[in-house]
């Protein structure tokens, strides 16, 4: 099948509540869509969100990478060459991690199209549902509590709690958090870099010492710092998880070098796309390292993708975060896959399945 055309459009989604981690404020689900058409009327999704304080990336950004170099790696190739065009998806340029993600994600769904399966059975996965926690945003003490009860309302029973902005009101809501939730829920806690090395031996070894069992503990210092990782990883007994730190597979090289984590978390914006990833969880598991597989705060295109991914690569991907088309007011996406409160379930349709998708506003076309 040929890649006749691609199409970027844009897609909005307001949010339940704002997101807030220690990093920024989002009130809405913003996504750049990268449509590719090929024979007989088949389109295949991708999409990336805007994050310049993660990735370095900006919708501009990721639009100007897209029409300046990428679109000519891909229209007028074949998607049956799939393994080939990711490499040169990957070659084309350095950096630019969510305009590659958003162009290899609609290259998966249409190359699955073209063998007539679903993505997660193109990938070797077996498992149609999955279930996800669900992200608490950092805030007021009653603010936050308040949302861990909506949240054991809707039958999640995974939270990830965001801190990283004020250490000793991190403690106490963690505190009051777990009082709250233990016994019908595990906590995942995401500091987002917002913590030192110290603050957080000190402050991880005081919930160990006062019996508050965390099922991890992410990225609690700046990315850049991983020595200081493995040190937070020799000192306490809560399983620390690599996100900012772990971008490529050079990158995870280092940290099982180091010792550095003890589980590493995988973003499709992070790595490029499904091929990189993929790459990663693999490398993992060689090293009998588990994964995560996270999303940013981007709707049910990208995070769909991400968890066909989850399905084909189980073994290796032990962890599911991918919660954000549940934060949004709705999903404008139709036929794709299901996103119910805590339960995902993967279409059976080919590709991602996706029919329909409303409120898409095109605006750019290449052929």
């Amino acid at each position: 099948m040929i890649i006749r055309k691609l199409e970027l459009a844009w897609l909005r989604v307001p949010l339940i509540t704002p997101f807030k981690t220690a990093l920024r404020t989002v009130d809405a689900i913003h996504d750049l869509v990268v449509i590719l058409h090929g024979d007989g009327g088949k389109r295949g999704f991708g999409s990336a969100p805007s994050t310049p304080l993660i990735t370095g990336d900006t919708h501009a950004s990721v639009i100007a990478a897209i029409e300046q170099v990428l679109v000519k790696v891909v229209v007028g190739r074949d998607i049956a060459d799939l393994t080939l065009l990711c490499q040169q998806v990957q070659w084309a340029m350095p950096h630019n991690s969510s305009a590659k993600a958003a162009l290899e994600i609609a290259m998966y769904d249409l190359a699955a199209q073209d063998m007539g399966l679903p993505l997660y059975k193109m990938l070797g996965g077996q498992h149609p549902q999955l279930t996800t926690d669900i992200t608490i945003s950092v805030d007021h003490q009653a603010k936050m509590l308040s949302d861990c009860q909506a949240a054991l309302a809707r039958g999640f029973t995974t939270l990830k709690i965001k801190v990283g902005r004020d250490s000793q009101q991190d403690l106490a809501n963690i505190l009051a958090i777990y009082g709250l939730v233990d016994g019908r829920a595990s906590l995942r806690l995401d500091v987002n870099q917002g913590w030192t090395e110290a603050q957080t031996i000190a402050h991880m070894q005081q919930l160990e010492a006062e019996g508050v069992e965390l099922e991890l503990v992410e990225q609690p210092v700046d990315y850049r710092d991983i020595e200081g990782m493995a040190r937070i990883c020799r000192a306490i007994s809560t399983p620390v998880m690599a996100d900012e730190s772990a971008f490529s597979v050079g990158d995870v090289q280092r940290i099982i070098a180091l010792q550095a984590a003890d589980i590493i978390n995988i973003k499709l914006m992070k790595t490029g796309g499904i091929s990189q990833a993929i790459a990663i969880a693999e490398l993992a598991h060689e090293h009998n390292l588990p994964c995560m597989m996270g999303c940013m705060l981007e709707g049910s295109i990208g995070v769909a993708a991400a968890a066909h991914l989850v399905s084909g690569y189980s073994d290796s991907i032990s962890l599911i975060d991918l919660d954000g088309p549940t934060l949004g007011r709705f999903d404008p996406v139709l036929g794709g896959a299901s996103f119910d409160n805590a339960s995902i379930e993967l279409s059976d349709q080919p590709g991602l399945g996706i029919e329909h998708i409303q409120g898409l506003e095109e605006f750019r076309c290449f052929e």
